[in-house]
């Protein structure tokens, strides 16, 4: 058992490093020659130091670390090719039920040595990624409107309605929940999309440079865009992704330093570009410069928004106390394909196996307000502050959309928030899914701060939609046939 007096240390050092702000809107950009803004800014994470030269460390060896918004042990784990154990022999003031690290702890973290480590240079921080407390104050359709650029004009019809330039950036980042800023930055860096009075000719199919003849146009190549750094960040920040291929068929190892923002960078440039290009890209004069060009300094601007010791707050399962639901699908992607496995299924059992019509209602996990409404989605607020980029959130899928309650309807933990359905994207059965955020961040449901609904404790399987929950000795395996062994009793 660690001294109380170490205790009071980690919590102490947890309290003075967690602070907050947000960035500020900026003006028109000229077409002529990008400039960085000069604001005067509170500094609240530290400016990138001149890039280190990483030597062959002797296996076990011990090197300084600080730890980085969002940062648990397993990951860090991974990253620095070393065990849990390890790092906590190294470090014992850490409690035993730490899980997420205060942004600035310092550490000791045995090394293992692997080859290929890519650059340490950090484009963005992980708080300018998300779409969290950052971008409260950040209109993109205002902003995109008051630019040169072709942007401004483009025009495509997503999510049953004609959206142009800023309101189609502004859905995606809602769906995937990436900074708005970032995919302005993106699209400005890789089509001039807001210097540029027209869209270059060798650009109008593939503008962000994904050639795939199922993402042509901007929108289609936004929705990759999205979808690739999601899968970059989140394999970063659980220790799943360490070693990626380039364009060129070289091969990048993350350095273990990184952050989870700047690995999903490299991680999406270097799926089309490589070479002298990939390495501008990633480094200062490269995305960094242009973001910096559009919004201001990035370092000065960023504060971690994932806290030490991130707790899930109380939930109940997403049906009546009661009833008898399957668990028909275990950790899978929030949203979109692949990473974050943030995403669990249930469905009525009666239902299971075909889109059928059911009278049983999905229910209000924690008591909150709904913040968002679209087809088959429900968003419910936990923090009552009305702002999905905020606080905790949880995000309900494949509801049948007429009987979802009005946004800013206040639900109380149990009350029903719709009826299980196939409404809202591809689904092969009636089902209600359910994924966690916290400040704009997927929180996976497998981790350090598993989903935890009435003591059933999430795991992942070896696939997505496989795994269990597990409450003691208890064990629910998921399963879309929705057999015995699948189901479970909420309120028990």
């Amino acid at each position: 058992m660690f001294k109380k007096t170490c205790l009071l240390c980690f919590v102490t050092l947890f309290m003075v490093l967690v602070l907050g702000c947000a960035p500020q809107t900026s003006p028109v950009v000229e077409s002529s020659e990008l400039q960085p803004r000069s604001d005067s800014v509170v500094v609240s994470e530290p400016v990138p130091t001149p890039l280190p030269t990483r030597p062959v460390y002797s296996p076990g060896e011990l090197v300084d670390y600080i730890a980085q918004t969002g940062d648990t042990l397993p990951a860090l784990a991974a990253h620095f090719n070393t065990t849990e154990r390890e790092i906590r022999a190294s470090n014992p003031i850490i409690p035993q039920g730490v899980t997420t690290l205060p942004p600035g702890f310092p550490m000791k973290i045995p090394i293992y040595y692997q080859p290929l480590w890519g650059s340490p240079y950090q484009i963005i921080p992980d708080s300018l990624f998300v779409n969290g407390p950052a971008q409260r104050d950040f209109d993109p359709e205002a902003f995109v409107a008051a630019q040169p650029g072709w942007l401004k004009d483009y025009e495509f019809y997503a999510g049953s309605k004609n959206r142009r330039g800023g309101e189609l950036v502004q859905y995606v980042a809602e769906y995937y929940s990436i900074s708005p800023r970032l995919l302005l930055a993106l699209i400005e860096y890789q089509a001039g999309g807001l210097s540029q009075p027209d869209l270059a000719e060798e650009l109008q199919q593939y503008p962000l440079g994904f050639r795939d003849r199922a993402h042509e146009g901007l929108y289609r190549q936004l929705l990759w865009a999205a979808n690739t750094l999601n899968n970059g960040y989140y394999g970063w920040r659980t220790g799943h992704l360490s070693l990626f291929e380039l364009a060129d068929g070289s091969l990048e190892r993350a350095d273990p330093w990184q952050n989870a923002a700047s690995v999903a960078l490299h991680y999406y440039f270097g799926k089309i570009i490589s070479g002298d290009d990939y390495q501008q890209a990633i480094h200062a004069n490269g995305l960094a410069k242009t973001y910096e060009s559009l919004f201001g300094l990035i370092w000065e601007k960023s504060e971690p928004h994932i806290p030490g010791s991130l707790q899930q707050p109380p939930m109940q399962l997403p049906f009546s106390a009661g009833s008898m639901w399957a668990y028909t699908g275990g950790p899978h992607t929030g949203w979109g394909d692949g990473e974050p496995w943030a995403a669990i299924d249930f469905a009525p059992p009666a239902v299971a196996g075909g889109c059928k019509y059911t009278e049983q209602l999905a229910t209000a996990v924690a008591e909150g307000i709904i913040v968002r409404k679209d087809t088959g989605v429900a968003v419910l607020d936990l923090d009552g502050d009305g702002d999905e980029r905020t606080g905790w959130t949880v995000f309900y899928l494949h509801l049948e959309t007429a009987s979802i309650p009005p946004v800013g309807v206040h639900l109380k933990a149990g009350e029903p928030i719709g009826r299980p359905s196939c409404e809202g994207g591809r689904t092969t059965g009636t089902h209600v899914h359910i994924a966690r955020k916290y400040n704009g961040e997927w929180i996976p449901a497998d981790g350090a701060l598993a989903f935890n609904l009435e003591g059933w404790i999430a795991k992942n399987g070896k696939l997505p939609y496989e795994g269990s929950l597990v409450r003691f000795s208890q064990i629910v395996r998921a399963c879309d046939c929705a057999d015995n062994a699948s189901q479970l009793q909420a309120g028990k």
